[in-house]
């Protein structure tokens, strides 16, 4: 099996990684990487009092999938979405926690509606007026192979555009412990079944048992094994080089993906 699309678009936020554009020299091993915690940038697209309820997922979400979309030259309202993350809003989570360990165990509707896992294709959807299909998954540490897979299924399958939005967000102690996520981030990729003059690579995934890639960079390697939506940074890397090859991206074991990049 192999299923194939255009990558149009990326959108990429995470420690000292702001932009797709400005990234891509880092990723190529031509600039150095700076290690720096990651900025969330105030959600502008979102009604105010949306803004003010929105936590760390729902700002990667809109970042990177504005940047993705704005590049591949996408109307964010018609467009599918795949939404994978390999948990939800930690602060939120911790909140809710204390609140349940608390005295007062009353929680309010805005803790509760920003606990679900589909919280962030929701604001996305406040945010574009998108009205298609949203389709919210969850893999643990294979979150990104899993959202890669289903937004590449889609885009075959029914012949259409589609964006994957993978995120994840740090937990505060004591849940940290217990569930390490170094920082936040977030990839959004742009994918369309046929090649458009915004196309940057041709990718076609199958299944493989083969050892995932590293990062020649231990510092952004260290990230890849940290956050599970980094996961995807060989695949950027790769697109990045310009160059034809292949990549393998963790999955669920035994199994991994084979993405073979082809520049546009």
């Amino acid at each position: 099996m192999s299923l194939s699309a255009y990558i149009d678009g990326i959108g990429l936020l995470g420690p000292g990684l702001n932009g797709w554009p400005d990234s891509q020299a880092v990723l190529r091993g031509s600039a150095p990487y700076q290690p720096q915690k990651t900025i969330l940038p105030a959600p502008q697209i979102l009604p105010a009092a949306e803004r003010r309820r929105a936590g760390m997922i729902v700002k990667l979400t809109l970042a990177t999938g504005i940047e993705a979309v704005n590049a591949a030259r996408m109307e964010p309202a018609s467009l599918p979405i795949v939404f994978s993350a390999s948990g939800g809003d930690g602060e939120n989570c911790h909140a809710i926690c204390e609140t349940l360990a608390s005295d007062d165990r009353q929680i309010s509707p805005t803790r509760f509606h920003n606990s679900v896992h589909n919280a962030a294709a929701g604001y996305w959807s406040i945010a574009t007026g998108a009205m298609a299909s949203a389709s919210v998954l969850c893999a643990y540490d294979a979150s990104f192979g899993a959202g890669l897979l289903e937004a590449l299924t889609q885009t075959n399958v029914d012949q259409t555009r589609c964006l994957l939005l993978a995120c994840d967000a740090p937990y505060p102690e004591p849940l940290h412990s217990a569930r390490p996520i170094l920082d936040a981030f977030g990839i959004a990729l742009a994918l369309s079944p046929e090649r458009s003059p915004a196309s940057l690579a041709q990718i076609a995934l199958s299944f493989t048992e083969t050892a995932a890639n590293t990062l020649d960079n231990p510092a952004l390697d260290a990230l890849r094994k940290g956050i599970p939506a980094a996961r995807g940074l060989p695949l950027l890397a790769a697109i990045a080089q310009r160059q034809a090859q292949r990549v393998v991206l963790d999955y669920l074991e035994p199994s991994r993906l084979a993405v073979d990049i082809s520049p546009c």
